[in-house]
C-alpha cells in the first residue's frame, strides 16, 4: 500500500511539473522567433452605438493614451462601455503570418486592418475573456490595427503582449496554452462519470458519499471548461449555456464535498460539518433559483451577481477554515485518512482562499488561475484515499474469507464430533460387553489348546480385542469428557510425572526430553484426564523424532492469566494440509493410528475451558501450545 501511494504521488508530481513547464516553454519559444508588441494606444469611446460608422473620425482623435502590458488594465470611466485599441504592425518576413492577441478583456470584439473588418465576435452574456489567433496578409506590414472593445462590466483592455509570428509555430503554442484547461476539465468529467458508473454496482450505503464525490469532480471539470476562452470561441452558439454552467457548478462544489466528508468523518465536532452542509444546500438552492430568475430582469441579474459573489467567496473561505480545523483535529488523533486529506485539501484551500482575497483586492481585475494546481493536490489526496479504501476492503474481504474458511472447518469438525459422540454414546457400552465375553472365552480356549499354532492365533485375536477395547475407551472418553473429579492441579508436578513416564520411551527412539517448568502454576481439572491429553501429544512427538531428537516442554503463565504448556519437537514436521486436519477422527499419519487419541485430547482440553494450537514445518518440527485458564491456590 505504501508503494502504491508513492507511485501515485510521483505520477502527480510529474504531471504537475510538466503542466507548469509546458505553457511557459511554448510561449518563450514562440516569442523568441516572433515579433512582440508590448505597447499600444487606447481611446475610450463614449458612443457605443454607431461606432463602426464613425470609426474613421474616432481613429483621428487626439484622445489616444499609450499603455504597456506591465501597466495592467486601465480603470474604465463611468458610463463608458467601449474603447479603441490601436497598434502598428511591424515588418515581417513570414510564410504564413498570424497575430496572437492574448488576454483581451471585452465582451464584444471587432478588429480592423486598413479600415476593413477582419474579425468580429459578439456575446449575449457577460464573458469577457478573449484569446484570438488571427491570420494576416504579407502586404499588411506597417499597417495600423484597430480593435473595438465593448463590455458591460467594469474592466476593459489588453493584458498580454501582442505576438506576430509564423502560423504553424504560434498555432501550436496557442493550442498548447488553450487546450490545457480543456484537457483537464474533460479528464475530470470523464473520471467523474466513470466513478458514478462504478458506484452503481457498490453497496447502496456508500452511494450518497461516493456520488457526492463524483458530483464534486464533475463540477470542478465543468468550471474549468466554462472558464476556457477556447471553448467559448469554438462553441459560440452554446456560449450562453457554457457561461452559466459555471454558476451552477460552483453552487454544487461546497455541498457535494461536505456530504462526502460527512460520510468519511461523520458529523464533525459539535455537528459542525452536518450543520454547515445543510446551510450550503440552502444557499446553493436559493442561488440556482435566483440565477434562473436573473434571466427575466437586468435588475435581478445585477443583484444576483453582487450577492452571489460575496456568498460564494464567504462560504469557500469559511468552509475551508472549518474543514481544515476538523482535519487537524482528526489528524492529531492519528487518523491516516484525515492526514492525507489535510495535506491535499490544505494546499487547495490555501491557494483558493488567497486567490479569492487577491481577486477582491484587485477589484475583480484578476484571473483565478492557481487554484487549478490546488485542485490537483486535493483530487490526488482523494484518489489516494479511494485506493487505500479499496485495498483495505480487499484485505478485509480476504480476512473474512479466511475466517469463513476457519468457521466452516470448525463447523464441519463440530458436526463430525457430534456424530461420533452420538455413535460413541449409543454403541460403546453395547460393544464392550460382547468384546469382554469373547475375550474371556478366547483366553480359556487358548489355555486348553495344545496346538501351539492355535495358541498363537488365540493370542493374536485377544490382542486385537484389547485394541478394540482401547478404541471403545477412547470413544467413551470423547463422548463423555466431563471431568468427574475436579481438583487443583500443580502443572509442574503433573508434567514431571509425565516426563518420568515417557523418558524411557523417548530414549528408545534416540531422543531426549527437556523440561523448563515455572513453579506455582495451577489449573482446575482431572489429573488422569490431563495426563492422558498431554501424554497423547508427547507420544506423537516421540514417534516423529529422528536421531538426536529433542522434545522441549515449557510451562509458564502469559499476560492473559492463562497457563501455557508448550511441547516442541524437532521431528519430521507436517505440511499445512496435514496441520489443518489434526483432531479429525480416523486421520492419522501412523500406520496403525486411528486419530482418536488426538481427538480425545482436544475434547479434554475443551472441557477444561482451554484450547490447543499447533504449528509445524516440514523437516523442522512441530509445536503444540495448550492454553488453560489459571487457578489460584
Amino acid at each position: 500500500m505504501k508503494a502504491l501511494h508513492k507511485y501515485v504521488w510521483v505520477l502527480f508530481l510529474f504531471l504537475l511539473i510538466a503542466c507548469l513547464l509546458l505553457p511557459a516553454t511554448s510561449f518563450a519559444l514562440s516569442a523568441s522567433k516572433s515579433a512582440v508588441i508590448t505597447e499600444w494606444e487606447m481611446m475610450w469611446e463614449d458612443n457605443s452605438h454607431g461606432i463602426v460608422q464613425n470609426a474613421a473620425s474616432n481613429r483621428l482623435s487626439t484622445k489616444w493614451q499609450t499603455f504597456a502590458y506591465e501597466d495592467g488594465l486601465p480603470e474604465k470611466p463611468a458610463n463608458i462601455q467601449a474603447a479603441w485599441i490601436r497598434f502598428k504592425l511591424p515588418e515581417y518576413d513570414l510564410a504564413r503570418p498570424v497575430l496572437l492577441i492574448s488576454k483581451l478583456i471585452a465582451q464584444d470584439v471587432s478588429i480592423y486592418i486598413n479600415e476593413k473588418l477582419v474579425y468580429e465576435s459578439y456575446r449575449n452574456y457577460s464573458y469577457n475573456k478573449n484569446e484570438i489567433l488571427l491570420s494576416i496578409a504579407e502586404n499588411e506590414a506597417n499597417q495600423m490595427v484597430y480593435i473595438l472593445l465593448h463590455t458591460d462590466s467594469d474592466w476593459l483592455g489588453l493584458k498580454k503582449p501582442i505576438i506576430i509570428g509564423e502560423g504553424q509555430t504560434l498555432g501550436k503554442a496557442f493550442m498548447k496554452q488553450e487546450m490545457f484547461d480543456v484537457v483537464i476539465g474533460a479528464t475530470l468529467l470523464f473520471v467523474s462519470l466513470a466513478m458514478f458508473l462504478c458506484f452503481l454496482f457498490l453497496n447502496k450505503s456508500y452511494l450518497s458519499g461516493l456520488n457526492s464525490l463524483s458530483i464534486f469532480v464533475f463540477s470542478i471539470g465543468v468550471m474549468l471548461l466554462s472558464l476556457s476562452p477556447y471553448v467559448h470561441t469554438v462553441y459560440k452558439e452554446y456560449g450562453f449555456v457554457i457561461y452559466y454552467m459555471f454558476d451552477i457548478s460552483s453552487n454544487l462544489v461546497m455541498p457535494s464535498i461536505f456530504i462526502f466528508f460527512e460520510k468519511i468523518f461523520g458529523r464533525g465536532p459539535y455537528g459542525l460539518i452536518t450543520r454547515f452542509r445543510k446551510v450550503q444546500v440552502y444557499i446553493s438552492t436559493i442561488s440556482v433559483i435566483w440565477l434562473f430568475a436573473s434571466f427575466i430582469s437586468d435588475k435581478i441579474e445585477k443583484y444576483y451577481i453582487s450577492v452571489t459573489m460575496l456568498t460564494f467567496a464567504g462560504t469557500v473561505v469559511f468552509g475551508n477554515m472549518l474543514l481544515i480545523g476538523c482535519f487537524i483535529k482528526y489528524s492529531l488523533q492519528k487518523n491516516r485518512e484525515a492526514i492525507i486529506i489535510t495535506i491535499g485539501f490544505g494546499i487547495f484551500a490555501m491557494i483558493a482562499a488567497l486567490e479569492i482575497v487577491w481577486y477582491f483586492i484587485q477589484d475583480a481585475n484578476y484571473d483565478l488561475i492557481y487554484w487549478k494546481w490546488g485542485i490537483f493536490c486535493f483530487i490526488t489526496s482523494l484518489i489516494i484515499i479511494l485506493v487505500r479504501r479499496i485495498l483495505l476492503n480487499y484485505e478485509q474481504v480476504v480476512s473474512y474469507s479466511k475466517q469463513l474458511e476457519v468457521f466452516n472447518n470448525e463447523l464441519q469438525r463440530a458436526e463430525k464430533m457430534d456424530i461420533i459422540s452420538q455413535l460413541a454414546a449409543s454403541v460403546a457400552h453395547e460393544v464392550r460387553n460382547p468384546l469382554q465375553v469373547t475375550r474371556g472365552f478366547l483366553q480359556l480356549l487358548g489355555e486348553k489348546s495344545t496346538n501351539e499354532k492355535e495358541k498363537g492365533f488365540m493370542g493374536m485375536a485377544i490382542d486385537e480385542l484389547d485394541r478394540a477395547s482401547d478404541i471403545i475407551t477412547d470413544f467413551l472418553t470423547f463422548a463423555k469428557p466431563q471431568l468427574e473429579e475436579k481438583s487443583l492441579l500443580n502443572v509442574a508436578e503433573e508434567l514431571k510425572k509425565i516426563e518420568g513416564i515417557l523418558v524411557p520411551l523417548a530414549n528408545m527412539q534416540g531422543g531426549v526430553i527437556k523440561a523448563d517448568l515455572s513453579p506455582y502454576l495451577y489449573v482446575r481439572g482431572d489429573s488422569s484426564k490431563l495426563k492422558q491429553a498431554i501424554i497423547n501429544i508427547i507420544k506423537n512427538s516421540i514417534e516423529a523424532l529422528n536421531e538426536n531428537g529433542t522434545i522441549l516442554i515449557r510451562a509458564y503463565e502469559d499476560d492473559s492469566n492463562n497457563v501455557v504448556i508448550a511441547i516442541k519437537d524437532n521431528g519430521e514436521g507436517m505440511n499445512e494440509a496435514d496441520l489443518k486436519r489434526l483432531g479429525e477422527p480416523y486421520y492419522s499419519k501412523k500406520s496403525k493410528g486411528t486419530g482418536l487419541g488426538l481427538m480425545v485430547t482436544f475434547r479434554i482440553i475443551e472441557v477444561m475451558d482451554g484450547k490447543i494450537e499447533f504449528s509445524s514445518k516440514k523437516g523442522v518440527g512441530t509445536e503444540a501450545i495448550i492454553y488453560i485458564p489459571s487457578a489460584k491456590k
